[in-house]
C-alpha cells in the first residue's frame, strides 16, 4: 500500500481525483441502495456522475490553504459521506430525499427520531458520531503537516481558477442537460442529476427569482380594474342573519384511500366513512407537492393559495420566509370579513415551528398536542386523531363569531414497522414481501381509525348549532414505496378531498391542486375577499396562470408589494396558545409538599419561576404536584406554564 501510494497517490492533486471518484461512487450506491444501479447511473450519465465528483473534488481545494491537508481531507471526505448516508438513510423511510432545508429542520426531526429509531440503533448512531469526532480529533493532532512552505498567491490564485472552472463547468452541465435548474420532482432530481448537486442546489438556490418584466404595471395587469377596486376595497362583516359559515380545514397525516392500490384487496372497507362522504358531496382527486413526507408544505399551500414549487427545491418557507414576514392566508382574509381563526394540531407546538409561523399567517389561537388531555398512542407514539374532535367543537365555541379552524392531524405518520404489533381488524393480501405487508397492514389500521374519527366528528357537527363547512383531504401518500403504476390515477402526487356541509352545498366534483383548495372551498361559500383567492377563482383558465402566481408570490413575500400599494397589510396577530384558559387558582400544601390548584392544566403543564422549570407531577385537568422544594418566598412567584417534549415554554400563566 505505501508503494502504491507513493507511485500513484503522493501527487495532492491526484489523490483528491480518486478520493472525489470513491466519494461519488459510494454516495451514489448508497443512495439508489445499490451498486449496480449506481453502474447504471455512470454508464447512463457519465457526464452527470463526472460533474458531480469535480463539484466534490472543488471541495478539496481548500486543503491548498493550510499544513494541515490531510485533516482536510478527511474532513471534507467525511461530511461528503455523513450527508451521502445520511440521504441513504432517510430514503429508507420517506421517499424525500435529504436537503439542507433538513439541517435547519434539526431540532424538529430530533424530537421524533424515537418514532423511528429503536434504543439500541440511537446508541449505534451515537457511538458513530463519537468515533468520528475522535477520528478527526487524532487526526488533527498526529498527523504530519504539510512540510513545505506554503505559496498563498498561487495557493489563492489556483482556488480561484478552480472556482471558476467549476462555475463554467455547472453553466456548461445546465446548458448540455446533463444537470437541470429545475426540480420538478426533487426524488426523481436526485436520481437523475446526483447527490452533490442536489444537495448543494438546495442550499444556494432559494427563495422565489424575480419574474421577468417585474413592475408595478405587471403586477397590477393580473387583474382587471374592476377586481383591483375589489381588492382595495375593505370587506364588512356579515353579521346578523347574514352569518356565513364555520369553515373548519382538516389535514389528514399519509391519508389516502388505499383501494386505490390497484393489486390489494381487503377483508372490508377500509375507509367507510370517507367513501360515502365522495359519494354525497364535492369531492377530487387533490395534486400535492410531496409524497411521504413534507406535511408542512401542503400545509403552506392551502393556507396561502401558493405554489411551493415556485421555492427553492426542498425548501419549507415555515422554515425560511416566514419566519419573519407574515403572509396573505385564507386565515387572515377570513378575519377581515370578522372570523376567529384557530389552529389544532396533535402534536408538538414547535414541530415546523408552526407555534411561530402561525402568528404570521393571521391566526388567533392554536391548540397543540401540549394543551390537549386524553390522548391515546398508536403503537409508534403518534397521538390519535379521535381527540381532536372536541377540541375542534371548542374553538368553535370559543367566540361568538363565525370561525376558521384550521386542523392538521397526525396519526397516519410513518414510520411503519416491519413487524406485526397488533392484531389487525382489516387483513389485506397483494403485497408479496412479508415486511412490507406488514407495514402496509399496520398503516390501514390507522387510517381506519382515523376514518371512525371522521364519522365521529361528522355526527358532531350535524348537531351543532351552527352552518359548517368540513374540508378534509389527505396531506400526502404515506411512505410505503407506492409507485404511479400501482394506482388508479397513476399519480403519487394526488390524495382525495372532500367538502361536507350541514347546509346543502350543491355536490361539485373535480379535481384540484393543494394551492387552489381554499379558494374553492371559499367559492363555494361565496366569499371571494383577498388577492390570491381572487386570484384562483377567476383566472384558473388563464393562459399565463401559472407565470402570474409565481409573479404574485414574489411581489408578496420578495417584492416591492405593489399588488397592496407597496405596503403589507397583514400584521402579526397576537396569538394565544390554546382556546381553553389555563388558570391558578391557588396554591396548596399537603404534608409539606405544595400543590397548584387550577383549571385546564395537561400532563404539558409545569409548575416555573421565571424561565426555571420545576420538577412537576401532573395529577388532574385541577391539580399539579411539586416534586422539589422552593424558598419560601418564591412560592408567590410560581406559575404555570405548557412545556414541550425540548422543555420550550410555549406559555405561561398571567
Amino acid at each position: 500500500m505505501k508503494a502504491f501510494f507513493n507511485k500513484y497517490l503522493h501527487n495532492s492533486i491526484t489523490l483528491c481525483v480518486v478520493l472525489s471518484f470513491m466519494i461519488n461512487f459510494i454516495i451514489e450506491a448508497v443512495s439508489r441502495r445499490s451498486v449496480l444501479l449506481c453502474f447504471d447511473f455512470i454508464t447512463d450519465s457519465p457526464m452527470t456522475f463526472l460533474y458531480n465528483t469535480f463539484l466534490i473534488f472543488f471541495t478539496f481545494s481548500i486543503a491548498y490553504l493550510v499544513k494541515r491537508r490531510i485533516f482536510v481531507y478527511v474532513m471534507v471526505s467525511i461530511f461528503w459521506l455523513s450527508i451521502g448516508i445520511t440521504n441513504g438513510v432517510i430514503l429508507s423511510y420517506r421517499t424525500t430525499p435529504f436537503t439542507v432545508t433538513d439541517l435547519a429542520l434539526l431540532e424538529s426531526v430530533m424530537s421524533i427520531i424515537p418514532n423511528y429509531l429503536n434504543t439500541f440503533q440511537m446508541v449505534l448512531v451515537g457511538v458513530a458520531a463519537l468515533l468520528v469526532v475522535l477520528a478527526l480529533t487524532l487526526v488533527f493532532f498526529f498527523m504530519p503537516k504539510h512540510k513545505q512552505k506554503i505559496n498563498y498567491k498561487k495557493s489563492v490564485l489556483g482556488v480561484l481558477l478552480l472556482g471558476l472552472a467549476m462555475y463554467g463547468s455547472t453553466s456548461l452541465a445546465i446548458n448540455q442537460n446533463w444537470v437541470s435548474t429545475y426540480f420538478g420532482n426533487l426524488g426523481y432530481a436526485y436520481r437523475d442529476y446526483g447527490f452533490p448537486y442536489c444537495f448543494v442546489n438546495t442550499w444556494l438556490n432559494t427563495g422565489i427569482s424575480s419574474p421577468n418584466g417585474y413592475s408595478e404595471a405587471a403586477i397590477k395587469g393580473i387583474f382587471t380594474e374592476e377586481e383591483l377596486e375589489e381588492l382595495n376595497t375593505i370587506p364588512v362583516s356579515a353579521g346578523g342573519e347574514e352569518r356565513r359559515p364555520n369553515v373548519i380545514m382538516l389535514q389528514l397525516e399519509s391519508f389516502f384511500d388505499p383501494t386505490l392500490m390497484e393489486a390489494l384487496s381487503f377483508s372490508e372497507d377500509p375507509v367507510p366513512n370517507f367513501r360515502k362522504l365522495k359519494e354525497n358531496y364535492s369531492t377530487g382527486f387533490l395534486t400535492v407537492p410531496s409524497i411521504g413526507a413534507g406535511t408542512a408544505n401542503t400545509e403552506f399551500e392551502v393556507l396561502s393559495g401558493m405554489r411551493v414549487r415556485f421555492f427553492g427545491p426542498g425548501e419549507y418557507p415555515y422554515k425560511s420566509v416566514l419566519k419573519d414576514k407574515t403572509c396573505e392566508s385564507i386565515a387572515y382574509d377570513l378575519k377581515r370579513i370578522g372570523y376567529g381563526t384557530h389552529a389544532i394540531h396533535n402534536h408538538r407546538g414547535a414541530f415546523y415551528g408552526r407555534n411561530k409561523v402561525f402568528p404570521n399567517m393571521g391566526f388567533d389561537t392554536f391548540t397543540s398536542l401540549e394543551y390537549m388531555n386524553n390522548v391515546t398512542k398508536t403503537p409508534k407514539n403518534w397521538a390519535k386523531d379521535r381527540v381532536l374532535t372536541d377540541e375542534i367543537l371548542a374553538a368553535l365555541k370559543s367566540t361568538v363569531s363565525e370561525d376558521l379552524v384550521y386542523t392538521i392531524s397526525v396519526q397516519g405518520h410513518g414510520q411503519y414497522p416491519d413487524m406485526r404489533l397488533i392484531e389487525p381488524k382489516i387483513t389485506m393480501s397483494g403485497i408479496q414481501a412479508e415486511s412490507d405487508a406488514y407495514a402496509f397492514e399496520y398503516y390501514v389500521q390507522q387510517i381506519h381509525e382515523m376514518d371512525e374519527f371522521i364519522g365521529a366528528l361528522t355526527e358532531a357537527l350535524k348537531a351543532f348549532d351552527e352552518d359548517t363547512v368540513l374540508v378534509m383531504y389527505g396531506d400526502h401518500l404515506p411512505s410505503l414505496n407506492i409507485k404511479d403504476s400501482d394506482l388508479v390515477n397513476k399519480t403519487v402526487y394526488q390524495t382525495e378531498y372532500v367538502i361536507w356541509d350541514n347546509f346543502g352545498l350543491k355536490k361539485e366534483d373535480k379535481n384540484l391542486y393543494s394551492y387552489q383548495l381554499s379558494a374553492e372551498v371559499l367559492n363555494q361559500i361565496g366569499i371571494h375577499d383577498g388577492v390570491l383567492t381572487k386570484f384562483h377563482q377567476q383566472h384558473k383558465e388563464d393562459p399565463m396562470y401559472l407565470s402570474n402566481l409565481k409573479a404574485l408570490q414574489y411581489d408578496m413575500l420578495y417584492g416591492k408589494e405593489y399588488i397592496y400599494g407597496g405596503i403589507n397589510p397583514f400584521a402579526t396577530t397576537d396569538m394565544k396558545m390554546g382556546v381553553k384558559e389555563i388558570k391558578v387558582d391557588r396554591v396548596v400544601e399537603v404534608g409539606k409538599k405544595l400543590y397548584i390548584k387550577g383549571q385546564n392544566f395537561t400532563p404539558f403543564s409545569k409548575i416555573t419561576i421565571g424561565d426555571k422549570v420545576l420538577d412537576t407531577i401532573f395529577l388532574d385537568p385541577s391539580v399539579l404536584g411539586l416534586l422539589e422544594e422552593v424558598k419560601p418566598e418564591d412560592v408567590s412567584k410560581m406559575k404555570v406554564s405548557q412545556v414541550e417534549k425540548n422543555n420550550e415554554i410555549l406559555s405561561t400563566t398571567e
